[in-house]
């Protein structure tokens, strides 16, 4: 039954089927599939709009149903603050000067809207705030304003200022000295110097450390965070501080906003470099300095670019087609170009080698050496302090002090003896008290050196010294008195094998000829592994002539120069018009002939014929320069006459006759003829000054400063022996003394090391100078590393330095110092410098984006422009004062302590700190910052280190 059932239900199922398809067709099942989904999904959405619908408003009946109703004070506080707000009146005046206050106006405008207003409006329209913000501010200015006119800020601005820079230098020279200690082989890194120089920072202040400040980005928000709220509270009104929101943002503005971008840009070291090069953008780039870089720079990235960059400029060059007089141009720039490249190559090799780069330490290994005459030395301040050293390393500074001694004597007895005799046509006489002071030197100086009880004696014939004594005890002293005896004194000098022959042998020569700018610097030849280095400063023979040739050349008799003008022109540099000729230089010998091309200027022509006169005065009488004379638009006349009249003057200089007669003046000529930047001398000013800064100088030129400037052994006993002198003449007596034996102390002698404490602390109250000079001086010390030299140059070089400042600006120099302060601080400098700081973050209006990181080459590229500048402008006169060596690498120390970010920002945070400690000296600043920078790891050492070394002694107690 159920099998019949079964068959029954797929027998009519199949039927069905079969029907469907018969009368639908194939796709029936596809179409009523879909229709079926249609369905079900139509009712599914119709269902979930009607739940939504239904939802939302049983939700709004709940909600109206359950809340409690509303008092009717709430509709009243809405009214009152539908109502119009009263307007806060806000006075736009700050300093009291309309120039000061529209630029820091248009700052506060600024700041509000770039760093409130484009988030506050989102949630606010109400302007009260933001108006209480700038209320806020407009108070702190004010009371900063205030503060600012009540303090005298002279004594910050030429005392406090200059010891914070002298103090960071003194500190970065020692860090420099402890890692050159370390290790002399390997070179520290730019980590270990800012670690070493914070650990010197710590040991220098005692109390501050200020490390995580400057190396941490994070404490130094949280520094300028705690400074700003320290400066709200005193100049905020109570009511105001204490609103901690409106504080808050006051504080961000002024500590992120301004604050921190500032710092972060004055301690950018490109920055710097740029500012430099802005600061002496109307100095043309010099070829002497531009080479001087490229030679003491040890730093691989500069030399590189440089490199890459005169490649450059060759394969320009190669690419031009040329001919004519030009070619002989372009072969002169690719062979300095060539010259460039292999200087910087060699360098880069040298430092990667790590072999000896330092130019006196390479000189040493060589036997090329000029050759200086004993007479140079004696007469020049620099070349006579490295052999005063020497002299005393072997025991015979007892000749050269005497030497010294008996000139300035001599020259002294001239000049009183000349005063006398124009006292007695006056009709004053005052014979007995002039020659009595003269006996008294005179004898003075027999006690000190040729007695028997003298220490050190002079060794010297005994028969001369009895003589000596037999004219002083019978005979009238006379300014000759000591001339047979200086003689055999400097005849000693000159030929004993201790003293001058040994001396040229000597590591303090090669230094001396440092100073003087005499070596020449190691160049590599040969093979590319460094065998067969020489010792030779000249890129090419057709160039450049290196010191040797030029010796070989003035000693060749069969070698001939010829030299004549060959063309004249005009150029304009920075608006000055001036006259440039070029001279064609023949050079002949027996085996080959060179010929090339320089030019000089008038003044070039007039600075060779003032040196060459001082030097030989017998050419004075037959050699003549044209005379100066300005003219306008470069008269073609006038240039033609001007070129013949010194054409003439070349012929009579190149005279062989000439040329024989003055051996030595064969070197200066071609010197002057050379293709380079031709190197003056000392310039007018120089010259007139000698004339103040000699007093001896008819006898023996820069020997007088030697004179003064005694040693402290030889000055005390000349001081013994002038104390005697109670009978002479007040005036005289001073006159001598101070020409002969007065050294003005320099600084206070105290328990402590110098060399540990802060620049401004080795001032002496004592000293008549000002301030403001002795400061400088200070600084001037600090930068050129003079304590590094003998005392004797020291108080030589400190006392040439004030002359010449006084020189310049005669007695009122503390007064120009503080005229330039007070024009520094005056309205118009301050409104300028707020224009320029709106302008700097806001230009045309506008916040300024960040400015990119510049690429490393171009970063490397200003490096090298920045420290040709500053060598540039490097004047003569002080080479000539301390050396060319000591300025070089004085100044390259500065340049160098500014190029590392750490140490800018340090530097920017001490003068920050000086600041507000002047501002403000009543509410303890200095003990403020000592627990901000408490919490330095270099400080806990410190103290640790301190603590370990004092136990002991308190328990021996």
């Amino acid at each position: 039954m159920l099998a019949e059932t079964s068959l029954s239900i797929w027998g009519w199922g199949s039927l069905g089927v079969v029907l469907f398809l018969v009368t639908f067709g194939p796709f029936a099942i596809f179409y009523f599939a879909f229709y079926i989904l249609c369905f079900v999904g139509g009712g599914f959405v119709v269902t979930l709009l009607f739940g939504k619908t239904n939802s939302e408003k049983y939700l709004e009946q709940c909600e109206h149903s359950f809340l409690p109703p509303t008092s009717a004070g709430i509709f009243k506080c809405t009214e009152e603050m539908k109502c119009e707000a009263r307007p806060i009146k806000i006075d736009r005046r700050l300093t009291g000067a309309n120039i000061i206050d529209e630029p820091l106006q248009q700052v506060i405008q600024f700041s509000l809207r770039d760093y409130v207003q484009y988030w506050y409006y989102t949630l606010s329209d109400d302007e009260s705030f933001l108006l209480e913000i700038r209320q806020a501010l407009q108070n702190a200015l004010i009371q900063f304003s205030t503060r600012s006119k009540e303090m005298d800020w002279q004594p910050y601005f030429t005392t406090r200022l200059v010891d914070d820079f002298a103090t960071h230098l003194r500190v970065f020279r020692k860090a420099q000295q402890r890692i050159t200690e370390k290790d002399d082989q390997m070179k520290g890194t730019a980590e270990d110097l800012v670690y070493t120089f914070f650990k010197v920072e710590v040991e220098m202040e005692k109390e501050v450390c200020r490390d995580l400040v400057c190396t941490s980005p994070k404490d130094e928000e949280g520094f300028l965070r705690d400074l700003c709220e320290v400066l709200l509270y005193l100049l905020l009104p109570p009511g105001d501080f204490q609103n901690k929101i409106m504080r808050y943002f006051v504080r961000e503005i002024l500590a992120r906003g301004i604050l921190l971008p500032l710092i972060n840009q004055l301690s950018d070291p490109d920055y710097i470099n740029q500012y430099v090069i802005w600061m002496i953008r109307d100095s043309n780039c010099n070829y002497e300095a531009f080479m001087n870089v490229i030679k003491l720079s040890d730093n691989v990235g500069e030399l590189e670019v440089v490199s890459d960059k005169a490649g450059e400029e060759l394969q320009y060059l190669r690419s031009l087609d040329t001919a004519g007089d030009d070619i002989n141009t372009i072969k002169n720039q690719i062979n300095s170009l060539l010259y460039v490249v292999k200087v910087c190559d060699s360098r880069i090799q040298r430092l990667q080698s790590g072999k000896e780069i330092d130019t006196v330490k390479l000189a040493a290994n060589f036997g090329k050496l000029c050759t200086v005459p004993l007479d140079n030395i004696l007469v020049d301040n620099v070349a006579l302090q490295f052999f005063m050293d020497y002299m005393q390393q072997t025991g015979g500074q007892a000749h050269l002090f005497f030497w010294m001694t008996v000139e300035g004597y001599r020259v002294t007895a001239q000049q009183q003896l000349e005063v006398l005799l124009s006292r007695q046509r006056d009709g004053k006489h005052q014979t007995n008290q002039t020659k009595g002071l003269l006996r008294a030197a005179a004898v003075g100086i027999y006690e000190q050196y040729l007695s028997e009880k003298a220490s050190p004696r002079v060794n010297i014939d005994d028969s001369l010294v009895a003589k000596l004594a037999e004219t002083l005890n019978h005979e009238e002293p006379t300014p000759e008195i000591f001339d047979d005896i200086q003689r055999k004194v400097y005849e000693l000098m000159l030929r004993d094998e201790r003293f001058y022959p040994s001396f040229k042998q000597n590591a303090l020569y090669v230094r001396m000829l440092a100073e003087l700018d005499m070596l020449k610097d190691p160049s590599f030849r040969g093979s590319d592994d460094g065998e067969g280095e020489s010792f030779n400063g000249s890129p090419t023979s057709s160039i450049n002539l290196s010191l040797d040739d030029l010796s070989n050349v003035s000693s060749d008799e069969s070698a001939q120069l010829h030299a004549y003008i060959s063309d004249t022109g005009v150029c304009n540099d920075h608006g000055k018009t001036y006259a440039l000729y070029a001279i064609t230089v023949h050079r002949r010998n027996s085996t080959s002939e060179e010929i090339w091309k320089t030019y000089r200027r008038y003044s070039d022509f007039h600075d060779f014929h003032m040196r060459i006169t001082e030097q030989f005065e017998n050419l004075a009488s037959i050699l003549k320069l044209p005379g100066k004379k300005t003219f306008n638009n470069m008269d073609r006349e006038f240039l033609e006459k001007r070129k013949k009249d010194l054409n003439a003057y070349l012929q009579l200089l190149l005279n062989p006759e000439m040329m024989k007669a003055s051996p030595a003046l064969a070197h200066c000529v071609y010197d002057f003829l050379e293709n380079k930047a031709y190197s003056k001398g000392k310039g007018d000013f120089a010259r007139k000054m000698d004339t103040f800064v000699n007093p001896l100088r008819n006898s023996m030129r820069n020997v007088s400063n030697a004179v003064k400037s005694l040693p402290e052994s030889l000055a005390e006993g000349m001081t013994k022996m002038s104390d005697n002198m109670g009978k002479m003449s007040e005036r005289f007596g001073q006159d001598i003394k101070q020409s002969f034996f007065k050294v003005p102390p320099l600084m206070q002698k105290t328990d402590s090391d110098p060399e540990h404490c802060r620049v401004a602390a080795q001032l002496d109250d004592n000293v008549d100078d000002n301030i403001p000079l002795r400061v400088m001086l200070l600084l001037m010390d600090e930068v050129f590393d003079l304590k590094e030299r003998n005392q004797w140059l020291r108080r030589n070089i400190k006392n040439l330095l004030q002359q010449l400042i006084r020189a310049t600006y005669g007695d009122t120099i503390n007064r120009k110092i503080v005229d330039h302060v007070d024009s520094m601080t005056s309205p118009e400098q301050v409104a300028d410098a707020v224009k320029r700081f709106r302008d700097a973050f806001w230009p045309n209006g506008i916040l300024a984006e960040t400015v990119p990181r510049r690429q490393k080459d171009i970063r490397m590229r200003t490096r090298v422009a920045g420290k040709t500048k500053l060598l540039e402008i490097m004047p003569d006169e002080l080479k000539h004062i301390i050396g060319a060596e000591t300025t070089r690498k004085g100044i390259l120390r500065v340049f160098e302590m500014f190029q590392h970010t750490q140490l800018n920002k340090r530097m920017v945070y001490v003068f920050l700190e000086g600041f507000l400690e002047t501002l403000f000296p009543q509410y303890k600043f200095h003990e403020l910052f000592s627990k901000l920078h408490s919490r330095s790891e270099q400080m806990q050492r410190y103290k640790q280190r301190l603590q370990s070394t004092q136990a002991p002694s308190l328990q021996k107690r």
